[in-house]
């Protein structure tokens, strides 16, 4: 049960902050040596109590948005429609490359180095990053949303971090941090939500509701920390940016590898 809880805290940390989530599950999974329940259920269910936690906090918005984006040339029109501009890579490149990916990609070196690399990446493209532009959605163009979607796209190798790579892009698009994790955090949904889907899926014939009080912990664990997350990330990032996250991929990264090489 405290393995349980521990692996929701760390899925409501992580899975809106650019330090992978996935990276952090597989890498802390094997150092606690936790095995859920049969299948896929528990990884599934902590992942949608993250989800549930990003439609409370944008609820008013996502409303909004659903009420008048089928008027033409209203800003939540464009809202909505960088959306799926910026989900269909990641739909299309992952329906096509998600086996192979995770047959090859998910283990833990694979997670450290994707860290150490994208933790300097963070680094290099905040101290080089062009002056925002945009400071809204709406205002993201059809090519930023694309872009932005490929990053996204790429964030299937473990470790690479899905808002990482979502924000890093955006930035480099000139929009702004606040305004760029606020996309990141929306566009999770349909993705994540896509995600949860395939997965269950591609998993039916394995599935397994034993164990549910794991399952409970877990899911109510990560949905109460991502909440908590999400709302501090859009209230301090415009101050703060994304370099401590960087140090802090590189960091664990390196201990993560020496601790997997000395066995």
């Amino acid at each position: 049960m405290f393995d349980a809880f521990l692996m929701g805290l760390i899925e409501g940390l992580t899975e809106f902050l650019p330090i992978s989530s996935t990276g952090h599950l597989i890498l802390f999974g094997r150092l606690l040596g936790f095995e859920g329940p049969p299948g896929k259920v528990f990884e599934i269910s902590i992942q949608l109590g993250a989800i549930l936690a990003v439609v409370v906090v944008f609820w008013p918005k996502l409303l909004d948005v659903i009420s008048h984006m089928w008027r033409p040339r209203t800003p939540q029109r464009y809202f909505a429609t960088n959306i799926l501009l910026a989900f269909l890579p990641a739909m299309i490149i992952g329906g096509t490359l998600h086996g192979t990916i995770t047959a090859l990609l998910f283990n833990p070196y694979v997670v450290c180095v994707a860290l150490i690399l994208g933790g300097i990446a963070i680094i290099a493209i905040e101290r080089a990053m062009p002056t925002p532009s945009i400071h809204s959605v709406p205002e993201i163009g059809p090519l930023a949303a694309v872009l932005v979607g490929f990053g996204q796209a790429l964030a299937m190798i473990p470790g690479t971090s899905r808002s990482g790579a979502t924000i890093i892009t955006a930035l480099l698009c000139g929009v702004d941090r606040k305004t760029a994790a606020e996309f990141s955090f929306i566009l999770a949904i349909p993705t994540m939500l896509a995600a949860t889907a395939y997965s269950l899926l591609k998993a039916r014939n394995e599935l397994s509701f034993d164990g549910m009080s794991l399952i409970a912990v877990g899911f109510v664990t990560a949905f109460v920390v991502a909440l908590v997350t999400v709302k501090a990330v859009l209230a301090v990032i415009g101050r703060i940016g994304f370099t401590p996250f960087g140090w802090y991929r590189i960091a664990l990264g390196v201990v993560m590898l020496a601790v997997l090489l000395l066995g």
